[in-house]
């Protein structure tokens, strides 16, 4: 359906605003989201944008224009072929009471607090007819389909006259009431139904079409759209929405996947600050922490060769290094008891795990096992020309052996939560103990 674009109200005391220019042009095609027009207020230039997808349409006031506010300036179509077609007439509002005359004064509209909003309701008055006020003063509380708000007086002066009760629609834009520089004579006090257009005496009026009948209903309030989420991404918000959302650091997005309503206003970032406080905190990254040395190959390659001279068994070096890794883990744990297994991963080849190979005797073999919890990983590239690699250390430390010429590298990669660097500098010095004096894992 058609959608009206409205000079908004850019600010509480404003009654007009200046087209500066048009972005768009009558036929363009609009997104929601779009630059539709720049107004010109009292305080700065801003680009108002479209709320709806369409085709710009029905452009009532050229640039250079005073428009006041609630005024339609321009219809955003469902097609091009609308352009054409004639608009309505719309209803003209109530007469005034017969006789009764409006006082002289500023006129206090019915504020546009958000983009999209055509009506407000009056909550309640705080001032009174007759009541002096001052311009930071709250004249009155107005509820709109995101929040109820305090709107200011923005004049110093007194309440010559009231146009809408509490309970009202009022249409954006529209007078609610009348602010004398003097204590009025006289105040007026009244609902929507009885209110006329014009704000004050002496200013310009609507008069009834001929043939108009005298009691047609006053402007009935129009909800508002949910609009879809803009093309591209591209979250719509007031810039005091975005200004207090980068305030607080949070995300505009979060209201997008709460499905709330574009585009987003100040109201909202109470809305978005709770929704914030249900998101999972994200737990920050544990630092991986690692001990590393190097120690020459040539005594176990000695005792490895001496077993075999010896008429002992055949043993590889990956399989001296299990058994030196697992008695390593023994010596740091409070429970030297309690059942360790050793995974062990090369450059190819499935990994397989070992439990207590520190207490299998060399010459025994040892059983690889199933699926068990692993308490240290040991990774060998000594037949690789890698000669370190940092690791993960998931679930486990993992413990990595490299060659570096005639040396061997050693790194543990560990978490805090896994050992203590006591342990951790423990286990890394008796393995190399173990690498630099073999024979002392048989004592």
């Amino acid at each position: 359906m058609p959608h009206e674009v409205i000079m908004p109200a850019l600010g509480m005391a404003q009654d007009s605003g200046l087209i500066v220019s048009w972005l768009k042009q009558p036929g363009d095609a609009v997104k929601a989201g779009d630059g539709l027009m720049e107004v010109e207020t009292d305080k700065a230039v801003m680009e108002v944008e479209a709320q709806a997808d369409g085709f710009l349409t029905r452009v009532t006031a050229a640039a250079g224009e005073h428009v006041p506010v609630g005024a339609t300036v321009a219809v955003i179509a469902d097609t091009p072929d609308e352009a054409a077609a004639k608009p309505d007439n719309p209803k003209a509002p109530d007469a005034p009471d017969a006789g009764e005359e409006l006082p002289e004064g500023r006129a206090i509209i019915m504020p546009a607090l958000g983009m999209a909003q055509d009506t407000g309701r009056i909550v309640s008055w705080c001032k009174g007819a007759g009541e002096a006020v001052a311009a930071s003063d709250v004249l009155l509380e107005v509820e709109t389909d995101k929040s109820v708000m305090e709107v200011e007086a923005g004049h110093d002066g007194f309440v010559a006259a009231i146009l809408a009760k509490a309970g009202d629609d009022v249409p954006v834009g529209a007078t609610i009431a009348i602010i004398s520089g003097e204590k009025p004579g006289h105040v007026v006090e009244r609902g929507l139904r009885a209110t006329p257009p014009a704000p004050a005496k002496g200013e310009a009026r609507t008069t009834e079409p001929p043939g108009a009948p005298a009691d047609s209903p006053a402007p009935a309030a129009v909800p508002r759209k949910t609009l879809a989420p803009a093309s591209g991404g591209r979250v719509l918000a007031s810039p005091k929405a975005r200004r207090l959302a980068l305030e607080r650091g949070l995300d505009l997005d979060l209201l997008v996947r709460e499905g709330v309503a574009q585009p987003f206003h100040a109201a909202d970032i109470d809305t978005l600050e709770q929704i914030s406080r249900r998101q999972p905190v994200e737990e920050p990254a544990v630092p991986i922490l690692e001990v590393k040395a190097r120690v020459p190959m040539a005594p176990s390659q000695a005792f490895i060769a001496w077993l075999a001279n010896d008429g002992g068994p055949a043993i590889a070096a990956r399989d001296l290094w299990l058994r030196f890794a697992g008695a390593a883990l023994r010596s740091v744990r409070t429970d030297p008891a309690a059942t360790i297994v050793t995974e062990v991963l090369g450059t190819t080849g499935p990994s397989r795990r070992f439990a207590d190979a520190d207490r299998a005797g060399l010459s025994a073999a040892v059983e690889a096992i199933d699926d068990s919890a692993c308490d240290l990983v040991l990774r060998d590239l000594s037949g690789s020309a890698i000669l370190s690699a940092s690791a993960r250390a998931g679930s486990a430390p993992v413990l990595t052996i490299g060659q570096d010429g005639d040396r061997l590298s050693v790194t543990l990669a560990y978490r805090a939560s896994q050992l203590d660097d006591d342990a951790a500098i423990g286990l890394v010095s008796a393995f190399c103990g173990r690498l630099g004096d073999p024979l002392t894992h048989l004592l």
